[in-house]
């Protein structure tokens, strides 16, 4: 076995140090900088650049040198269409032995002020994307053989490993900040849902709000008028995360501005054309709101209601079912939209359930949905249940069908029961 000399043997070592010089705790410039000086120390030239592609502009910008004046470094812009760099691109170890001479060669004057002869450009990519180039300089001709190409390829792979390292480190920072905004997002969207329900005698009231994701775009509110009267809205913003979220946070806003204080100031017919005014006016292109809006009152025993373009509200009363459909078109299209409002009156034990579409709309692995017939059904069979007893079996039979399938909607429920007689303490939820 034949012993390896002292130059091999050192060679070999710097050859490791070159493989593991990506692994430590460095900074990407830091990291550059010092394979840049590896490449020329182990191949024994006199420098080394390496430049890194800016796909936006189309050319590749020095990031790190060694052994290079501030002059070279300057001399001009380097394209990505330069023969010498999409050859190397293609995958070819581009060598130049006299870059006097080369016609390739786009700055030659400034090669030969500087000293230098040949040079040697390989690629740096990953999966065959290019990230970038590394070359090494000599005052010689015909200087780079076989090893100083090895070399080469092996500080570039290293760089492209530092390159890939480095942004997929920023990726995970900036999706780490994300992922906290959204948690915070979702966490102040929250406490917009009411923790409890309004406490009227006459009345048992739930609501429960599922989102999908941390932030959604559904939203349900209660509004307590006067001892007697109540204003229930539930709604769903077109559109999913923080611009969703933001939408319903002005939408809720609005409502509470406007319905707060009782109807002596303004009418559901207002409220509703106000609510539409302001749609139009944030809504972007595509964006839309549908909302169902109500008062009831138990001393008068009625419902006033306005659907704009949402799941109407069910009325279940001695085994029947009566949608509550009367309004006109979601908010947020037409300017001068008409709203029609309804009162319907109540009696003992009546059930209104009103909902989102992503309760119905859920789906199981097979794509069905769970539709609007199975919640009847539920529902039907939990007339002698609580409010919040209904929500509760809803969910569940619902939960049942679609299994773990992933969901892609909000959903929002409430269930009132007029219920007289009746005065809870401090709400349901």
């Amino acid at each position: 076995m034949t012993k390896k000399t002292q130059k091999q043997i050192d060679r070999d070592a710097q050859i490791y140090q070159i493989s593991t010089m990506v692994a430590g705790d460095f900074k990407l410039q830091e990291v550059l900088d010092r394979l840049a000086e590896a490449a020329v120390r182990v191949t024994r030239t006199k420098a080394c650049s390496i430049r890194l592609l800016d796909e936006a502009a189309s050319s590749l910008t020095m990031r790190s040198t060694y052994g290079l004046s501030e002059e070279y470094r300057n001399k001009g812009v380097v394209s990505r269409g330069d023969p010498v760099i999409k050859a190397a691109f293609e995958g070819e170890a581009v060598i130049l032995d006299d870059m006097r001479v080369d016609a390739r060669v786009k700055y030659p004057e400034a090669a030969v002020k500087e000293g230098l002869i040949s040079q040697l450009t390989v690629a740096m990519t990953i999966r065959n994307e290019p990230l970038g180039v590394l070359r090494l300089y000599s005052p010689k001709p015909k200087r780079f053989d076989a090893d100083a190409l090895s070399i080469a390829r092996l500080v570039a792979s290293q760089c492209a490993i530092a390159i890939t390292n480095t942004r997929l480190y920023h990726q995970a920072l900036e999706g780490a900040k994300m992922a906290e905004q959204m948690r915070l997002g979702g966490i102040i969207q929250r406490r917009m849902i009411p923790k409890q329900s309004p406490c009227v005698c006459g009345l048992d009231v739930a609501g429960v709000y599922k989102p999908c994701f941390q932030i959604g775009g559904d939203l349900y509110d209660f509004i307590q008028l006067d001892d007697h009267t109540i204003c229930v809205s539930i709604a769903d913003v077109i559109g999913k995360g923080i611009p969703a979220a933001i939408m319903m946070s002005m939408l809720r806003g609005t409502i509470r501005a406007y319905a707060d204080g009782g109807y002596g100031r303004h009418t559901l017919e207002e409220i509703v054309g106000r609510l539409n005014k302001v749609a139009i006016r944030e809504c972007r292109d595509g964006e839309f709101i549908t909302l169902f809006m109500a008062t009831i009152d138990v001393r008068a025993m009625t419902i006033t209601y306005c659907n704009c373009g949402h799941e109407p509200a069910v009325l279940f009363r001695d085994g029947k079912v009566t949608e509550l459909n009367k309004g006109g078109i979601v908010l947020g299209l037409m300017k001068n939209a008409r709203y029609s409002i309804e009162t319907v009156a109540l009696k003992d034990d009546d059930r209104l359930l009103m909902y989102t579409d992503g309760l119905i709309d859920a789906m199981n692995f097979q794509g069905e949905t769970w539709g609007r017939d199975r919640m009847l059904e539920v529902a039907a069979r939990c007339m002698g249940c609580s409010a919040k007893q209904l929500i509760h079996s809803l969910l569940g039979y619902r939960r049942r069908f679609v299994g773990l399938a992933r969901q892609i909607d909000d959903t929002s429920v409430v269930a009132i029961r007029i219920a007289p007689g009746t005065c809870p303490d401090d709400g349901k939820e």
